[in-house]
């Protein structure tokens, strides 16, 4: 039967189960950046198996909605911050996979990239690896719309047919051409992120200058995907300044505290603290190893995305204890405790306010020795636990500040405000005790007593490491926590001081009792008996 099979008929069939084929793969690339890259992948990576996850799966989401063009709330999305650990693959992805797929299975050839970072060595080899991808065989089998200029062909910058083209630059230079898409991988070095002076002049740099290459003001985008290197660098100049960026923070080891939805509605799938980014390529055993070559510091803003500053740490992050809860418990005493400093000025600090609430906790068993050397197990009442309730730092004029505190305090149902008892602070008291003296909450001046602020934090530290102090997982927590773990070092302390002020208030009231001093005085009225209680009044 196979004589009677004509040869070309098979090799027709052959070709049209190819075009079938070749455009099938066409169309799932077009549709999904995340299948173009592993598709891709084998051009760049031959002799590296592709290793999926589902943080890629994230970025490119990200990336995708830059591309689609999507609004949210009648503004164009196109302000993006990545922070993701080194070996996320975040520098293919985005520097040249990224705009190799909106060229290619997009068809948007005419777009035009400005890609730069903290080395010139490495922004040309992402741009030789782009230039490699889009001209190999198998990228120009299935767009071959994609043609490259011989007269604008090199390593630092190429350009298509219709006007595209990829410029290399280094982080701190930026050229007189603009682009569609500005894309700034690692634009500090880990040594130049230590330099006050370079940080300085690369975040003016990403400021003032970037902005400006913009083909397009309103719709163009910016894209930064980097590690975190210091509190004071890009990122966190971006973070702080408020400028519109959507913030994607995937850290190595999952931190409950600090997860929290993108402007896309994306949510990090994990769920136990601690839990690993990309186990198949970073294991267990791999990270404890680099986290110990890295020190703490490093690991901190490497890995955690959360540089802390050298020195600092008095208070250690995990120590914070996540309130995973949708309401908070019956609160027995509630403070509210602010730091001030009324001016709206840039360079002054922050007037900062935070609310604790004292509540019980689960009832504390423990055996005792009796008198008669019987052992018996004795309860404490409740032990005794301190919530976050609420934070927030601004730079208020005295009459803003004095109505944000009250409208605060009202909301949370506050039995005393704590003032520190300084220039500034007089006033505000003065002003709140005018004003509002029929309200139902105090106004406390506390006396530091010339303790420095270090010295006053020390002195609620036992208090976070035996695991008393709560807060729930919300974004103004966050930086009530990042702010106390990396003092004294950090840019700013007004939040560091709030704390410091309510825990030892709370401690000098007596309304927040340890554990262990429940204990003691339990076992203290215990020894006076020898064994069954005596009733109190006797038939």
């Amino acid at each position: 039967m196979l004589d009677d099979v004509d040869l070309s008929d098979l090799t027709e069939i052959e070709e049209a189960l190819a075009r079938a084929e070749l455009d099938a793969e066409r169309e799932d690339c077009a549709e999904s950046l995340a299948v173009f890259v592993q598709h891709a992948w084998h051009i760049l990576e031959p002799a590296a198996p592709y290793l999926h996850n589902w943080h890629l799966e994230a970025m490119c989401e990200h990336l995708e909605a830059i591309s689609d063009g999507l609004e949210i709330d009648g503004q164009p999305y196109n302000r993006l911050l990545i922070n993701v650990p080194p070996g996320a693959m975040k520098s293919l992805l985005t520097s040249v996979f990224w705009p190799a797929w909106e060229w290619g299975p997009r068809g948007e050839t005419h777009l035009r990239y400005i890609c730069a970072s903290h080395s010139q060595d490495l922004a040309v080899r992402d741009s030789l690896k782009m230039r490699r991808l889009v001209t190999s065989e198998w990228y120009q089998e299935r767009w071959p719309h994609v043609v490259m200029t011989s007269d604008q062909n090199s390593k630092l910058k190429f350009e298509n047919t219709d006007s595209g083209f990829r410029q290399a630059i280094a982080a701190g230079s930026i050229t007189g051409v603009r682009a569609h898409r500005v894309i700034i991988d690692d634009p500090h070095s880990v040594m130049g992120a230590e330099s006050e002076q370079e940080r300085k002049t690369t975040v003016q740099w990403m400021r003032e200058a970037v902005p400006l290459r913009l083909d397009d003001p309103i719709a163009s985008a910016i894209v930064v995907i980097m590690q975190r290197l210091h509190e004071d660098d890009v990122a966190g100049a971006l973070l702080e300044a408020g400028l519109g960026y959507d913030h994607l923070m995937l850290p190595m080891r999952y931190d409950p505290l600090r997860a929290a939805p993108t402007r896309i509605g994306f949510v990090d799938p994990r769920e136990e603290a601690g839990e690993l980014l990309f186990p198949d390529r970073f294991p267990e055993e791999v990270v404890d190893r680099d986290e110990r070559a890295l020190g703490p510091y490093a690991t901190a803003g490497q890995f955690q995305q959360e540089p802390m500053p050298r020195g600092g740490g008095v208070i250690k992050r995990e120590w914070w204890q996540l309130w995973d809860k949708p309401a908070y418990p019956p609160m027995t005493h509630i403070v509210a405790s602010l730091d001030t400093a009324y001016t709206t000025k840039a360079e002054n600090d922050f007037s900062a306010l935070t609310i604790w609430g004292i509540y019980s906790a689960d009832p504390v068993a423990r055996e005792m020795m009796m008198p008669d050397g019987t052992v018996t197990r004795a309860y404490s009442e409740h032990g005794s636990r301190i919530m976050l309730m609420a934070a927030w730092a601004e730079r208020l004029e005295l009459h803003d500040l004095v109505q944000k505190t009250v409208q605060t305090c009202k909301k949370f149902k506050v039995d005393t405000l704590l003032i520190e008892n300084k220039a500034s602070g007089y006033s505000v008291a003065q002003e709140l005790r005018r004003l509002f003296a029929w309200e139902d909450w105090s106004v406390k001046l506390v006396d530091p007593k010339g303790q420095d602020k270090l010295a006053r934090l020390y002195s609620v530290q036992h208090l976070f490491s035996e695991s008393m102090v709560f807060a729930p997982d919300r974004s103004w927590a966050d930086q009530v926590i990042t702010q106390t773990s990396v003092f004294p070092r950090g840019k700013h302390d007004d939040l560091v001081d709030t704390v410091s002020q309510a825990l030892r208030h709370v401690r000098e009231i007596g309304v927040l009792e340890r554990n262990e001093e429940r204990m003691a005085e339990m076992s203290e009225a215990l020894q006076y008996h020898s064994g069954a209680f005596a009733p109190l009044y006797p038939s």
